[in-house]
C-alpha cells in the first residue's frame, strides 16, 4: 500500500506510514483503515490503470501520483521516456541517441528469445531426420530450413509467422 502525506506530497510504504503515524502519536500496531490513515493527514493512493498501447518498445511505468475525484491514484504512462545524458567525460548523447540505442538493444534481445525458440523447435523433430523415422523427410526437411529462415522473414523480429509444422 502507498501513502501520501497531505501537507507535503510524500508518498510512504504502510511501513514507513506506520513510523512517521507513531512519531504523531499512534499507538503500536494501530490498524490501517483508511479512517486512520486520514487521522494521520495523509489519503491511501489507489492503484490506477495501467497504460496501454503503444509500441513493442515500450511498457506501462509509474509516473506519480493524480488525484481523481477526491482520491489518489497512482499514474501511469508509457515508456520508457529518454532525456538526454551527459557521461563523466562530459559526453552528451541526446535523448534520440539514447532511444535508438534501447531498441537496438530489444530487438537484439528478441531476435535472440526467436532463436532460442527457432532452435528448441528444430531439436523437437530432428528425429525426423533418421533414417529409420517413418515419416516424409522431405517434408519435414522443408520445414527445418524454413525455421532456419525465419531471421529472413518479415516482421522479424517481432510479427514474424512461423512456419507450420507438418
Amino acid at each position: 500500500m502507498t501513502i501520501r502525506i497531505r501537507q507535503t506530497g510524500q508518498l510512504m510504504t504502510d511501513s514507513e506510514f506506520r513510523v512517521y503515524a507513531q512519531s504523531k502519536g499512534a499507538h503500536f500496531g494501530f490498524e490501517l483503515t483508511e479512517a486512520n490513515i486520514h487521522l494521520y493527514g495523509a489519503d491511501p493512493v489507489f492503484e490506477g490503470p495501467q497504460a496501454s498501447g503503444g509500441t513493442v518498445y515500450q511498457y506501462s511505468q509509474q509516473d506519480g501520483v493524480e488525484q481523481i475525484n477526491g482520491q489518489w491514484y497512482t499514474k501511469y504512462i508509457l515508456g520508457p521516456v529518454f532525456t538526454d545524458t551527459t557521461d563523466m567525460d562530459g559526453k552528451v548523447t541526446t535523448a534520440a541517441e539514447n532511444e535508438a540505442a534501447y531498441k537496438a538493444a530489444k530487438d537484439a534481445e528478441q531476435a535472440q528469445h526467436v532463436r532460442d525458440d527457432r532452435t528448441k523447435r528444430l531439436a523437437d523433430c530432428d528425429w525426423t531426420q533418421l533414417a529409420d523415422s517413418p515419416v516424409d523427410k522431405t517434408v519435414w526437411a522443408t520445414y527445418r530450413q524454413e525455421l532456419r529462415d525465419i531471421t529472413k522473414a518479415d516482421g522479424f523480429p517481432w510479427t514474424m509467422v512461423w512456419p507450420v509444422k507438418p
